[in-house]
């Protein structure tokens, strides 16, 4: 089987089975992460295809010495969907040839309103912890990888990774009760 490292390097060069390989090998674990990150299955699909387009037009910047190209591609992916949410959050709710009768079909649900909310907050939560903390939740926990699996990705310790996960639920717990005003006792 040929790595990673060679497959993007073929495909820098144009070389369309390389950039099959990588899509086949790939976008399952890309297509997790987007739909954890949009909650919408059309639009997780879209910002899929979009993440393959940039891979495929910047396979050149891939510096496998910065890490491993899946966490690459992942980074890629993640900032192509939060450059979705933001564009989302920006646009107009209201256009001109609405109708009001057709607003109030539009209102969601409060439950669907406060799920949402919910979710980006813990989005955000995890976006403000520590890159060392948040590779590896975002490892676990979008992609379903093991503790063993993050640990020979990165190239780390098992322990390492143990620790790195375990420190960053903590910090995510404590901000997301921090609104609640609630105790946390520290794990010894």
């Amino acid at each position: 089987m040929v790595n990673d490292v060679e497959l993007a390097s073929q495909v820098a060069k144009g070389d369309e089975r390389a950039f099959i390989a990588l899509y086949d090998r790939y976008s399952s674990r890309v297509y997790t992460l987007l739909l954890h990150m949009l909650h919408d299955s059309m639009a997780a699909e879209e910002v899929l295809q979009e993440t393959f387009l940039r891979l495929w037009s910047r396979a050149e910047q891939f510096d496998p010495g910065r890490g491993a190209f899946v966490v690459w591609l992942l980074t890629i992916a993640r900032r192509t969907a939060l450059e979705r949410l933001r564009f989302e959050s920006h646009r107009p709710v209201l256009a001109d040839s609405d109708e009001p009768s057709t607003l109030l079909e539009n209102i969601p649900e409060p439950e669907t309103t406060s799920e949402e909310a919910r979710w980006r907050s813990l989005h955000l939560a995890v976006q403000s912890l520590p890159e060392e903390q948040r590779q590896v939740i975002e490892l676990a926990y979008y992609q379903g990888m093991s503790q063993s699996e993050i640990a020979e990705m990165l190239d780390l310790p098992l322990g390492t990774v143990k620790t790195r996960i375990r420190a960053g639920m903590f910090r995510l717990r404590e901000q997301w009760l921090e609104g609640e005003n609630v105790q946390i006792q520290k794990p010894l």
